[in-house]
């Protein structure tokens, strides 16, 4: 077979069944072999930045490799954005983009762009493959190396006469990969000095995140939790991780996190990080960050541990087995943190979430409402600001892989195209995509993917005709100086998303909000977008400025 159909083998070896991309010339190979393909879906998106959030979102949420497919050149530096994304989220997406011809290789030849050179800062690994010989041996590695260890993107680059050329097909049973070895299995010392140390606590914390969700560790995590009586406090990645109703949920630290998860951070006397990497939007001022506390911190990634908190213990594996480990070490004692708990809810009842109930439409009540009417099932996934705040404080999760977000790279136009990426893994889920109307623009045209792929999205808009989080930030630090971020000129979105086929609905009032919501759900074949027309200037909070420890916030 030639190179183009051993790479469409390889994929379906690996168990892909959606993935998502665009063509181009150095792809024309592939998509040939895609005409009669019947075993691979591949969904077309309007935009290559698309193709790479929605494969992504797909990943996020059904725990595989998700896979997307672009041209040489353009069409593979507009995946950047995507893959970049991924990487510093930790998700697993193998990016498959065409390249020149192994002859013209070097030549600034048309379309031509160092896609290895250009990706390497920002994937675990990268191919260049010039021989059709390698395919299969290639995907085998990329898929391996993608969803092992700390997950992340893997580029493979494929020359174009590579997809042309034959070769005899098999496909490897094994990956042998000298220099790639990750840790799963925690030291077992490591493992009983941290039982010990977990043990003589009396303000114990833990502070999870998205490694709980890649492990699949969030049933040993609750049990943890409970059989020690542990509070736990998640990051933005973690969201889903752990019941956001349960008892010991003190749900989202961090800038803009609850007053209580902070205040649990610097009062605890012993801080359990579980795949979690202390980034700043978590920590605030380093220095000042959970100042009464020892650290313990168990990582499958041994590069995150110390890198930016001393830690006393660390521990270096898969957090399930680790979890598991300290438990058997560890003699329950239910009632012996007590205490810490009845602090912990008096802060609770004293600095609980809320926002100004004054007749205007707020955001915070429409995220409320879609939680009302989805009963907390749906999977919600965001764009990048303020709505995504609103969206991480005010949405209850009961379970993992159904929160969607960019965090580590706060990318804006991320949350739609995940979106469809999350709706094709899970048919059967409602899919919501929380959006400002600054975020939604940027990358509008996949109504035209949703639309053709009969993709019931709901898209909620909050619409306060600036890009929120900037503005915030330009009235709290910067003397209300807006700076180009009033988005008066904002087309109408409700036109928008009739002119590409999906229905387009517009909210003023507060009681229309529930009726809306309700007759989105009802749509089963395409798209809804929302316009949800929102008071102007209202603020995130609390908010912990920058430089600021985490019990420096501004929470009225």
């Amino acid at each position: 077979m030639t190179g183009a159909q051993a790479l469409l083998e390889s994929l379906k070896k690996e168990g892909v069944t959606d993935f998502f991309g665009y063509p181009g010339g150095q792809v024309l190979p592939i998509y040939d072999a895609l005409y009669n393909e019947k075993g691979l879906n591949h969904i077309l998106t309007r935009h290559e930045q698309g193709a790479a959030h929605a494969a992504d979102g797909y990943a996020r949420v059904s725990g595989k490799v998700g896979v997307c497919l672009a041209t040489s050149g353009p069409g593979a530096t507009n995946l950047i954005t995507g893959i970049a994304t991924a990487y510093m989220d930790s998700i697993p997406i193998v990016a498959i983009t065409g390249q020149v011809p192994t002859t013209l290789l070097g030549r600034d030849s048309f379309q031509e762009a160092d896609v290895t050179g250009i990706t390497q800062p920002i994937t675990k690994h990268n191919y260049l493959v010039k021989e059709a010989a390698d395919i299969p041996r290639v995907i085998k590695e990329a898929f391996h190396i993608a969803r092992t260890g700390r997950p992340g993107p893997v580029v493979v680059d494929i020359a174009k006469d590579a997809q042309v050329n034959k070769l005899d097909f098999k496909y490897p049973d094994k990956v042998d990969l000298p220099g790639y070895k990750p840790t799963f299995k925690g030291h077992p010392r490591q493992i009983k000095a941290a039982a010990k140390m977990i043990s003589l606590s009396k303000k114990p914390l833990l502070y999870i995140g998205g490694g709980i969700i890649s492990a699949g560790a969030s049933a040993e995590l609750k049990e943890f939790a409970e059989k020690l009586n542990i509070p736990i406090t998640t990051t933005m990645m973690g969201l889903g991780a752990f019941p956001s109703n349960h008892p010991l949920a003190l749900n989202m630290l961090g800038m803009h996190g609850t007053a209580y998860a902070n205040y649990a951070v610097q009062e605890c006397d012993l801080l359990l990080a579980v795949g979690a990497r202390f980034d700043d939007r978590v920590t605030g001022h380093l220095p000042t960050f959970a100042p009464k506390a020892k650290h313990i911190h168990i990582d499958v990634d041994p590069a995150e541990i110390g890198k930016n908190v001393r830690v006393d213990i660390p521990i270096v594996g898969d957090a399930a087995q680790t979890l598991k480990d300290l438990l058997e070490k560890i003699k329950p004692e239910k009632s012996k943190h007590d205490a810490w708990l009845a602090q912990i809810n008096e802060w609770k009842k004293k600095y609980p979430l809320s926002y100004k109930k004054d007749g205007q439409l707020k955001p915070q009540y429409i995220i409320e409402m879609i939680n009302e009417v989805t009963k907390g099932d749906a999977i919600i996934c965001t764009e990048v600001g303020q709505h995504q705040m609103w969206a991480a404080q005010f949405c209850q999760f009961k379970n993992p892989r159904t929160w969607v977000s960019s965090g580590g790279l706060g990318t804006m136009g991320y949350g739609f195209p995940a979106s469809i990426g999350a709706q094709v893994a899970r048919p059967d889920k409602v899919v919501f995509n929380i959006a400002g109307d600054g975020s939604i623009q940027m990358n509008i045209q996949e109504l035209a993917t949703a639309v053709i792929n009969k993709l019931p999205i709901k898209i909620a808009v909050l619409n306060n005709c600036f890009l929120g989080m900037v503005r915030q930030w330009q009235e709290l630090i910067y003397d209300r100086h807006y700076s180009h971020t009033n988005l008066c000129a904002n087309p109408d979105l409700v036109k928008i998303a009739e002119a590409y086929g999906a229905v387009g609905i517009r909210i003023t009032k507060g009681a229309e909000v529930k009726k809306a919501l309700q007759e989105s759900l009802k749509v089963k074949d395409r798209p809804v977008l929302l316009d949800f027309v929102v008071t102007r200037e209202e603020n995130v909070l609390p908010f912990v400025p920058p430089g600021q420890a985490l019990n420096q916030m501004i929470i009225d």
